[in-house]
């Protein structure tokens, strides 16, 4: 397990709610639900559930197990994940080196997650080897930017930004093609910044 990366998301999942939990969490809602409302009948993997947030944004009745790389987010998780009407299984574990079986999941969901994995790449090829052939990958990240001043400014600020959070600049669209996945589409949610993204094994 990548203990620095661990570390980092123990210490920010004290104030994790606070700064993720209001406004983002309200002005993405919408999006949310609807990327969530793709989940389907078969078995789901969720990566990163951080402190539940995204939780009560789950269709009811479905099969997930869920990860996290930082025991303490998961341990704020717990009395949502524990509300949710379905079955929620939750594991302390990196992207990087799950214990899966290949080819265990139908689907993979992520929000807001692929701006924190240390080797994007090889992470997504990692979601990749325990989805089924055909299994659907679906996700909800913000990106790097093509335009000015955004690409700019998000540069500038993810030497700052990666030693207590999230990168701000990943070019995710092409880490997920460079990994092998099939892309079947792309939205915007706000500018070419914040999108969901829709691929298949």
């Amino acid at each position: 397990m990548d203990v620095l990366t661990r570390k980092k998301w123990d210490r920010a999942a004290a104030n994790f709610d606070l700064m993720a939990g209001y406004g983002p969490e309200k002005r993405w809602a919408p999006y949310k639900r609807e990327l969530f409302s793709n989940m389907g009948d078969g078995k789901i993997l969720f990566l990163a559930v951080g402190t539940g947030l995204d939780v009560g944004f789950f269709p009811e009745g479905r099969t997930i197990v869920g990860i996290d790389i930082s025991e303490r987010m998961l341990e704020k998780a717990r009395p949502r994940t524990d509300r949710y009407a379905g079955s929620l299984e939750c594991q302390q574990m990196d992207v990087h080196e799950m214990s899966f079986a290949d080819d265990e999941f139908d689907q993979v969901f992520t929000s807001c997650t692929f701006c924190s994995v240390p080797d994007p790449v090889r992470g997504l090829g990692a979601l990749r080897r325990v989805l089924k052939p055909g299994g659907e990958l679906h996700m909800f990240e913000h990106t790097g930017s093509r335009y000015f001043p955004f690409n700019l400014m998000m540069n500038f600020m993810t030497p700052l930004s990666r030693r207590v959070g999230p990168e701000m600049n990943r070019a995710t669209v092409e880490n997920v093609m460079a990994a092998g996945f099939t892309l079947d589409r792309v939205s915007h949610v706000y500018l070419d910044v914040v999108k969901t993204i829709h691929a298949h094994n």
